[in-house]
């Protein structure tokens, strides 16, 4: 228990992007236990007990941390770099999906030689529940597809490729799809401005009107980009005129609405206590975390240097406390230490674009793998919220 609510007042802290403030929380409710509270929070020798609490304080039910069967050389490895296991990237630009390790040695590839599907601008990439699966949004294919991760077998989901619309069988633009464990999935119709939910091949659920395009939620959105599950069954949305952040309820009734203090919100991400992690697709871009009121509890967004982000699209929590970035413009994807405000690992080359092995191109998706007992990637184990 007291762990608990140590951990729950250093992340109170970390909202400043103040370790100081963390280690004086620290030692104000833990007193002589202090300093072993602190080697948890900072990373040290105790990081590994604590993924479990920090993963449920950052996002829950959304990452399950490294498993305590994984070999001691993997964790060490993975808290040394920033990333507790592996990262699956959509590749927009380069129209793939890989999978990377904390050495950034690809392990997953899609389409790999000889494999006769392909992907057209997928934008994000979640796996689906129970591991077996990815569905992605192909954004400006105007689709939705499901890969089989074993046989690569690429399946059209919903939508006519290359081809918009409005009506029950297209989409325009769609981003942010969600597989559901019910087996139905959800996706933000981006230009369309609704929220559907679909289950074979049929819309059975929308929130907003086609064409109709104003602030009204749950009857009415501006163009939306992000349609986050939460935990009991409701949506997260992201409206891009008038940066609002919604939540609508497992009911189809509006929870909150928030303006964001962003240029254009992106994918918010739910955080316990009520807050929203979420990322803003502008130049320089930022990552913010705030509250349902907007205020800002931690913001990351350099000006200048290696440290910029450039139309950042979407942030995740990692089960370490770290943030993963997609910087869609710089063609990288990073994590962030929130404690310190710093880049502590990134796969692609700052501002140059490839397809050569540790290059990206527009990446604009990812998804957080943890790693298995024998160090391999987990994918069973993801879950969302």
């Amino acid at each position: 228990m007291l762990l608990a609510i140590v951990l729950v007042l250093a992340f109170s802290g970390l909202a400043d992007s103040d370790s100081d403030h963390v280690h004086r929380a620290l030692d104000t409710v833990a007193g002589g236990g202090a300093a072993r509270i602190r080697a948890v929070v900072s990373g040290g020798p105790l990081a590994t007990a604590a993924v479990g609490g920090l993963a449920a304080l950052w996002s829950p039910a959304n990452v399950v941390g490294s498993q305590p069967g994984t070999p001691a050389a993997y964790e060490a490895a993975a808290r040394r770099s920033g990333l507790p296991g592996y990262l699956m990237i959509a590749d927009r630009g380069n129209n793939r999906i890989l999978v990377v390790d904390p050495a950034h040695r690809l392990v997953f590839r899609y389409p790999s030689p000889g494999d006769r599907g392909r992907l057209f601008f997928d934008d994000d990439t979640f796996i689906e529940p129970g591991g077996e699966y990815v569905i992605a949004n192909e954004e400006d294919n105007h689709a939705i597809v499901q890969l089989q991760l074993r046989t690569h077998r690429l399946t059209v989901l919903f939508g006519h490729p290359g081809s918009p619309g409005a009506d029950a069988t297209h989409v325009n633009t769609p981003d942010d799809a969600y597989m559901l464990p019910d087996g139905s999935f959800t996706v933000a119709d981006a230009v369309n401005c609704r929220i559907l939910f679909i289950r074979a091949r049929r819309i059975f659920r929308s929130y907003g009107h086609a064409r109709v395009c104003r602030h009204d939620p749950p009857r009415y959105f501006g163009s939306v980009n992000g349609d986050t599950p939460v935990p009991g069954g409701g949506v997260l949305v992201s409206e891009i005129e008038g940066n609002w952040i919604d939540e609508i309820g497992p009911q189809g009734r509006l929870l909150w609405a928030v303006r964001a203090p962003v240029g254009y919100p992106s994918d918010p991400q739910p955080l316990p206590g009520g807050r929203v992690l979420l990322a803003d697709y502008s130049n320089p871009g930022h990552v913010l975390i705030i509250n349902h009121h907007g205020r800002v509890l931690w913001r990351y967004g350099p000006r200048y240097g290696r440290g910029r982000l450039d139309h950042p699209s979407l942030a995740m929590a990692l089960p370490n406390g770290d943030v993963a970035v997609n910087d869609d413009y710089r063609h990288r994807v990073v994590v962030i230490d929130p404690r310190t405000s710093r880049i502590v690992w990134q796969y692609g080359h700052t501002d140059h674009a490839g397809t050569a092995p540790g290059y990206l191109n527009t990446p604009d998706g990812m998804d957080f793998v943890p790693a298995a007992r024998d160090g391999t990637p987990d994918y069973a184990a993801v879950v969302h919220p």
